[in-house]
């Protein structure tokens, strides 16, 4: 891993805790951090609530000046208007986000979210100084019929082609095969993806673009996996799902340095 790109440990909440229980989460996670002499230099940690979440968690952090991140987990492709249900990115940056989970495989699933809608979301994510983080995988089918770059280079193609050079954003690598599974994908399978990923951005957007950009890796990630990814190349972090909700593992994870030094 280049040493220019901070690490990104991302905990997506998904739909779990309601906004009383967030603040009793994200207490317990600083302290813990804490407890671990976490070192914020060098990892960032954020963590991705549900919408009802977001004005608790970002009082905590401000008052107490934690060592945590705030992103969402979507945004509307709009800025105002009649779209019930949506929340457009200024809100988002109202609430001190800094990031927003685009293109995640359950909204593309649950929503019919295609390769247009996404780049349309990552564009006013842009708009509005947020950082997306624009997520690619393929699914067991895909994985069979095209092998296992196809379909996230495609999908991360259809962004990059609607987005202005010099563009901050962030790619996770979530095979859908893998999410919520218990199976992660090996390290070097992993890795083969997000080389290839890398060298897309290069081709869009310049060396520049493909050497700052951090490439996440996303599902099923553990404590007792996370090492074995951070050694790669190509891999700056983890989109973490199910185990971002447990404190105790995702503190372990966010120091996985611990780990690479100790392998």
């Amino acid at each position: 891993m280049a040493t220019t790109r901070r690490p990104l440990i991302a905990g997506n909440w998904k739909m779990n805790l309601d906004h009383l229980q967030s603040i009793a989460f994200v207490q317990k996670l600083a302290w813990a951090l804490k407890d671990k002499k976490f070192h914020e230099q060098e990892v960032e940690v954020t963590v991705f609530p549900p919408f009802t979440d977001l004005r608790s968690v970002q009082t905590l952090i401000n008052a107490d000046n934690l060592p945590v991140g705030l992103g969402a987990q979507d945004l509307s492709p709009h800025d105002e208007g009649a779209h019930t249900g949506d929340i457009p990115g200024v809100f988002l940056k109202a609430l001190d986000c800094s990031y927003v989970v685009v293109g995640h495989s359950e909204r593309r699933a649950d929503h019919h979210e295609d390769d247009s809608h996404v780049a349309a979301k990552v564009v006013a994510a842009l708009r509005h100084g947020l950082i997306p983080i624009v997520c690619v995988g393929e699914t067991s089918e895909d994985l069979e019929r095209y092998g296992a770059s196809k379909i996230p280079v495609d999908q991360l193609a259809a962004v990059l082609a609607e987005i202005p050079q010099g563009s901050e954003f962030v790619v996770a690598y979530e095979p859908v095969w893998a999410i919520g599974s218990g199976q992660a994908a090996t390290p070097d399978q992993a890795e083969d993806v997000c080389k290839a990923l890398r060298e897309t951005i290069r081709e869009h957007h310049g060396d520049e673009a493909a050497d700052s950009t951090r490439v996440l890796y996303g599902g099923s990630v553990k404590s007792t996996n996370i090492a074995g990814f951070m050694k790669r190349d190509n891999i700056d972090g983890a989109l973490v799902g199910g185990a971002s909700l447990d404190v105790d593992e995702f503190v372990a994870i966010a120091r996985f340095p611990h780990h690479v030094s100790l392998d």
